[in-house]
């Protein structure tokens, strides 16, 4: 079991949500970070209720100034933050050549640059103390690709080689950095995409059966991973990519 204080951006629900209640259960000090301030209250509670200790905190991850007063209130409550998972994001699903720079700006704005926000505020203080762990929240996407999420995968690939590159910078700083690639998941924002295509049985059918396991992933499964990546036994483990995806991505 953890004590350590543990922020994830994006928890209010599906894969942060699931990544929150591992964390809860195996003892860490979770703060549930998220745009949506009353869902994120709600899952702390949630979280408490289990018998964990939570947080809840409103963060917009494209604004310098909110993450700095959300990890600000956080010391407040719980003191400094000893691991942090960036979660949070935003996609939707069209061909490449019909997006254009506004939507590009705001899938790099929360997916990349939001990471990096996060990254920027908490890290020197992990740097400082001699202990911390990153955990980015990439994807299958970023890995392998994925038709109709060009610039998303694009931004998660960013993710990856950034994850990998801050993990050689802070590797001596005993600060560990590295990357959970959830592969298809059943979260609201997957089912929200399937509805939209049409046949919502049709679409989450053919993705299941894409899957060696013939399920789709859930926010449970997604949790562990990143608790592996959090913990103290994790400390010889940096830069490194792990796929959560059923064996639907092997390489």
């Amino acid at each position: 079991m953890s004590n350590r204080v543990a922020l994830v951006t994006g928890s209010a629900q599906g894969i942060g949500k699931g990544i929150a209640t591992t964390l809860g259960a195996q003892g860490f000090r979770v703060v549930v970070a998220d745009l949506n301030e009353e869902a994120a209250e709600q899952a702390a509670k949630e979280i408490t209720a289990a018998g964990g200790t939570a947080f809840a905190v409103r963060i917009d991850v494209t604004s310098t100034a909110s993450v700095e007063a959300a990890v600000a209130a956080v010391e407040q409550e719980f003191g400094p933050i000893e691991v942090v998972v960036n979660n949070a994001g935003w996609d939707d699903f069209m061909p490449f050549v019909k997006t254009d720079e506004a939507f590009w700006d705001k899938i790099l704005d929360i997916n990349f640059k939001g990471a990096l926000r996060v990254i920027r505020t908490v890290v020197p203080g992990m740097v400082e103390r001699g202990f911390g762990r990153v955990v980015n929240i990439g994807s299958d996407a970023g890995r392998v690709g994925s038709s109709l999420e060009a610039v998303y995968s694009g931004a998660k690939g960013g993710i990856i080689a950034f994850t990998k590159t801050l993990a050689r910078e802070v590797a001596t700083k005993g600060v560990t950095a590295n990357t959970v690639c959830p592969g298809p998941t059943d979260t609201p924002a997957l089912r929200k995409f399937a509805e939209g295509a049409g046949d919502a049985e049709k679409v989450l059918g053919g993705m299941t059966r894409a899957v060696p396991m013939k399920r789709l992933g859930t926010p449970e499964d997604i949790g562990p991973a990143v608790a592996f990546f959090a913990s103290d036994g994790a400390g010889f483990v940096t830069g490194q990519t792990l796929s959560v995806s059923g064996g639907l991505t092997m390489s």
